[in-house]
């Protein structure tokens, strides 16, 4: 008789049994590698999520930054080589997907040797130049463009970066103008060159470059695509401003080595879904948006494998090639 009820019980204490096998809890802290310098983009949003990480996660959520080499290629490398047991974790841009485009010797397989985790949010990318410039719409721009052309510093946040593929896609939309793509460790360093007057103009992300228009030590001159950024209403988007060509924006994501448990990867996205939930308004005041869609590791990453396709065929018609 124990033994019938003993069986009986089973069907319905298995769901729970379940769940606790598919927990996973760290038992040491966490380190998220941002490959590229601080004060970027995704070292912002990587930032903005690490004290919440922490919290949910019961252990510290570490950033460390690891810049160099072109496309962030140092940082990425070493998480693709760690442990697979999710306590190394890679916190990346669309510069993930790009990467593959624009570097010849890639040291790892961006689809083999990594599992991807969790979607970060979408963000709009915005043109903005020195305030030296004497341009204060893309009408002017284009003209200063045009009577310059072979003398224009344009800051990159690197090769292989979101910035770089945005500012591809800009120079591609500007036929006939020769502009120098400088490349720096960052987003944070090539937005300081704008700053400093030793590029020009740059592209980034609105999340990392919001605070400098504000204080005014850049100059906004359009937002990338169709539509304008709900944290910058008054610049004008690209088809506004008639540039309907220059449409790049930015995604935010987390990857994990490949063969990492899938309840490694089940339970560090629900803590990464967590924390964007909890820190919503935050993240949307620097214009980072949580798409609910991607919202699994499952969708994130056909949205990824997508998004890789996509870049390839961008920079093709752009005539960029892998160096």
């Amino acid at each position: 008789m124990i033994t019938r009820r003993a069986a009986l019980a089973l069907p319905l204490l298995a769901p729970g049994l379940a769940r606790a096998q598919a927990e996973w809890r760290p038992d040491r802290p966490i380190r998220a590698v941002v490959p590229f310098a601080p004060g970027g983009a995704t070292d912002v949003v990587a930032r903005i999520l690490s004290e919440m990480m922490g919290q949910i996660l019961g252990q510290p959520f570490v950033i460390e930054n690891r810049a160099g080499g072109a496309a962030g290629l140092i940082g990425s490398d070493a998480v693709a080589k760690s442990a697979p047991d999710g306590l190394t974790l890679l916190i990346n841009s669309n510069a993930h997907v790009i990467a593959p485009s624009l570097v010849a010797r890639m040291p790892y397989d961006v689809l083999a040797d990594f599992a991807s985790v969790a979607h970060l949010g979408n963000v709009p990318q915005v043109l903005v130049v020195n305030p030296q410039l004497p341009a204060a719409n893309m009408a002017e721009l284009l003209v200063w463009l045009r009577a310059n052309s072979g003398r224009i510093n344009f800051a990159s946040a690197g090769i292989g970066s979101g910035n770089h593929l945005a500012s591809e896609i800009f120079r591609a939309a500007v036929p006939g103008v020769e502009m120098e793509m400088v490349q720096h460790r960052g987003g944070g360093p090539a937005m300081q060159s704008v700053i400093a007057g030793t590029a020009h103009m740059c592209v980034d992300p609105l999340s990392s470059a919001l605070p400098h228009i504000r204080g005014g030590t850049v100059r906004a001159i359009a937002v990338a695509g169709a539509e304008r950024a709900a944290k910058l209403p008054e610049i004008p988007s690209a088809t506004e401003a008639g540039l309907p060509a220059w449409d790049a924006g930015a995604w935010f994501g987390a990857f994990v080595p490949a063969r990492t448990p899938a309840s490694v990867v089940a339970s560090l996205n629900s803590a990464f879904n967590t924390a964007m939930d909890r820190l919503t308004a935050r993240l949307a005041d620097m214009s980072v948006v949580k798409q609910p869609a991607l919202s699994t590791p499952a969708a994130f990453d056909a949205f990824m494998r997508a998004d890789l396709v996509r870049v390839q065929a961008i920079l093709r018609r752009a005539g960029v090639q892998a160096a």
